[in-house]
């Protein structure tokens, strides 16, 4: 196995490592058969380090050895080893010295965790794991780290509107919910349930980042019992509007119960579902040819569909009175439109009528929450599910909440994100 001594080659190194003195370079071991570079550091004789509880220059008190994981050196792994000076203050507590390269007690390199943290938002942790051939385990362990120190710094002093949102970690499994600030569409805080107590243990994480619960104006959430109950419970001041990308969810599988119904005795519907629960404008050409010839029959369906229809169009309105009254006629004719699923949703309606007219003056909707639980719903594919809540909830930080990581470029300038 090859060994360079010091010469203009180590130099080089150094001044690509960023090492100041004591540090140097001692040597430098390079495998191709295995497909390695190890780089070993040590430090001049005599040197004094900080020590990390007094900060104070003190000798050398004994040392241990230590490997870190650097930046590939082209497609060979590199390692960095030394002999980690321990010191021991005045106040005699011995501890390790902080290096320059890598953060207290990681098996990686600064350098190292900035390259596996740039990855990790934009790949599955398995793919990331073959890259650099590292167990994704250990990988999870730097991303938590970095999430978690972002997450210390948030300030949530200014929030006052939030959205409020559940999702599955894994198909069929625990639910996590997600909140939302609506204003900068970001999420704030992820928690394990979709019970009130998670709005109790969201007022919690809002005081421990200068937030405060009386100051939450907002709250949109589905028609969920439970998020009402803990809306009222914990943020005592704020309005509850219930979302009105919920209420339309729930008019549409009304709608298609109604097809599914009545497809049992009419076979021309078949293969229809779609053609009814899209949008007008974003049905395909064969969509729409296949809806108007059956909006052209007298079908349940159809006047389903132009009661959903309705209520859309109510939505788009921006006069909250106006509305109202819209709204109020939209309940009349549902109810007695004798179709047994529609007039179930329109008492539902009813029922939820304070919160659903809120949006009218607040116009806030989980939309942007619909938008991050996409990115929400493509991180749990990647990963196939979930089994550990905390990986799936830093996950969701890393991707989801806006964080700011200080982590140093590979170019060696330290960057922001």
């Amino acid at each position: 196995m090859p060994e360079s001594k010091p010469d203009n080659q180590t130099e080089l190194f150094k001044l690509a490592l960023g090492l100041q003195d004591p540090w140097v370079i001692t040597s430098i071991k390079f495998s191709q058969a295995e497909g390695r570079l190890d780089i070993y550091l040590s430090y001049d004789k005599g040197s004094k380090f900080k020590s990390v509880c007094c900060q104070e220059l003190v000798g050398i008190y004994d040392s241990v050895d230590r490997t870190w994981r650097h930046l590939n050196f082209f497609q060979y792994e590199t390692y960095l080893h030394a002999k980690l000076p321990r010191v021991q203050c005045k106040c005699g507590k011995v501890n390790n010295v902080s290096v320059p390269w890598a953060r207290p007690n990681s098996g990686f390199t600064l350098l190292f965790e900035a390259f596996v943290m740039e990855l990790a938002e934009s790949m599955p942790l398995s793919v990331l794991s073959t890259i650099v051939n590292e167990h994704d385990t250990r990988l999870m362990r730097i991303i938590k780290y970095y999430v978690s120190r972002a997450r210390k710094k948030l300030d949530m002093s200014k929030v006052k509107s939030i959205g409020i949102d559940e999702t599955s970690k894994a198909k069929g499994h625990d639910y996590v919910t997600v909140f939302i600030d609506t204003l900068k569409s970001k999420v704030l805080f992820v928690t394990e349930g979709k019970d009130s107590g998670t709005i109790k243990d969201f007022s919690i994480d809002l005081r421990e980042h200068n937030g405060n619960p009386n100051n939450i104006k907002e709250a949109c959430i589905d028609l969920s019992p439970a998020f009402k109950k803990g809306v009222k419970d914990y943020l005592p001041n704020a309005d509850i509007v219930f979302d009105r990308f919920h209420v339309m969810k729930i008019v549409n599988e009304a709608l298609d119960k109604v097809r599914q119904d009545e497809q049992k005795n009419n076979p021309l519907l078949k293969g229809s579902r779609y053609a009814w629960l899209h949008n007008p404008e974003t049905t395909t050409e064969k969509q729409s040819e296949r809806l108007n010839s059956l909006t052209k029959l007298n079908l349940k369906t159809t006047k389903a569909y132009q009661i959903r229809l309705a209520l859309r169009d109510i939505y788009e309105i921006h006069d909250s009175k106006k509305a109202e009254s819209a709204l109020k006629k939209w309940y009349f004719w549902v109810t007695h439109s004798k179709i047994e699923q529609m007039i179930k949703i329109a008492k539902t309606i009813k029922n939820h009528w304070d919160g659903i007219m809120a949006f009218f003056n607040s116009r806030i909707s989980n939309g942007p929450s619909e938008g991050i639980n996409s990115v929400i719903q493509t991180i749990k594919r990647r990963a196939r599910g979930y089994k550990n809540s905390d990986n799936f909830i830093t996950m969701i930080y890393l991707s989801c909440s806006k964080l700011q990581f200080e982590l140093p470029a590979v170019c060696g300038a330290t960057h922001y994100r």
